[in-house]
C-alpha cells in the first residue's frame, strides 16, 4: 500500500477579480467589475470553447474556471478513474437556491434548478476533464486545511487515486473566493500538508 505522500503541484487562486496560478497573477480585471462579467471575461481568457459554461450558475463558472487555469497547460494523464475531486465551501449552493426561489413565484426555472446541489460544480468540471474518480464536497464555516489534508491523503494511503484537485469554491451574491490544488503522487517538491495548503493560498 502507498504511503499516502502527494505533491502539491500546482494552484490557482482566483479572489478580487484577479487569476493566479502558482502564485504568479495571470490576469485581472476592473475592481469596479461585477462577478458576471469577470467571469465571463475569464472564460473569454483563458477557454473560449465550451458553450456550455453560459449557462452553468456562478458556483460552478467559478470551479471550472480555476480548474480549466490550473490544468491549461498541464493536463493531468492519468486514467480517469484514477483523478479525484475534493471540494469544499462556506455557502453550498445557496447563492444559486435564493435565485431560483425568486424563479417560482413566476415559473420555475428549470435550468437553474440543475444547480441547486452544490456538488453540481464536481459534475461540471469532471465532463469537462472526463473524471470519473472518487469525489466528495463539504461545507464549512471556513476552508479546514486539516481537514482536506488528512481526506485526500487517506485516499492517497488507500491508492484510490492518483492525482486529485481539490480546495475551496465558495460564492455567496457579489462575494467569491476560490482555490484549487493540483495533487499528484510524484512530479513536485511541495510536499502535500495543511501547512503547504495554507501557504500556497497566502496572496
Amino acid at each position: 500500500m502507498h504511503n499516502g505522500e502527494a505533491y502539491i503541484t500546482g494552484s490557482c487562486v482566483i479572489r478580487n477579480n484577479r487569476v493566479y496560478r502558482d502564485g504568479t497573477l495571470l490576469w485581472e480585471a476592473p475592481q469596479e467589475q461585477e462577478l458576471p462579467e469577470f467571469l465571463r471575461g475569464g472564460y473569454d481568457h483563458f477557454s473560449g470553447q465550451y458553450p456550455k459554461f453560459h449557462k452553468m450558475d456562478p458556483l460552478s463558472k467559478l470551479g471550472w474556471l480555476a480548474t480549466e487555469v490550473l490544468l491549461k497547460e498541464q493536463p493531468l494523464n492519468y486514467a480517469a478513474d484514477r483523478v479525484g475531486l475534493v471540494l469544499a465551501n462556506k455557502s453550498a449552493s445557496l447563492d444559486t437556491d435564493l435565485r431560483y426561489f425568486d424563479t417560482v413565484k413566476d415559473i420555475a426555472s428549470p435550468a437553474l434548478f440543475v444547480y441547486t446541489l452544490s456538488n453540481i460544480v464536481m459534475g461540471e468540471i469532471s465532463i469537462r476533464h472526463g473524471f470519473k474518480g472518487e469525489n466528495a464536497f463539504f461545507t464549512a464555516d471556513t476552508f479546514d486545511a486539516d481537514f482536506i489534508a488528512a481526506y485526500v491523503g487517506q485516499l492517497f494511503a488507500e491508492e484510490a487515486i492518483a492525482a486529485c484537485i481539490c480546495g475551496w469554491v465558495e460564492v455567496m451574491g457579489p462575494v467569491y473566493d476560490v482555490f484549487l490544488y493540483r495533487v499528484e503522487r510524484s512530479g513536485g517538491s511541495v510536499v502535500f500538508n495543511a501547512d503547504n495548503l495554507q501557504k500556497t493560498i497566502s496572496i
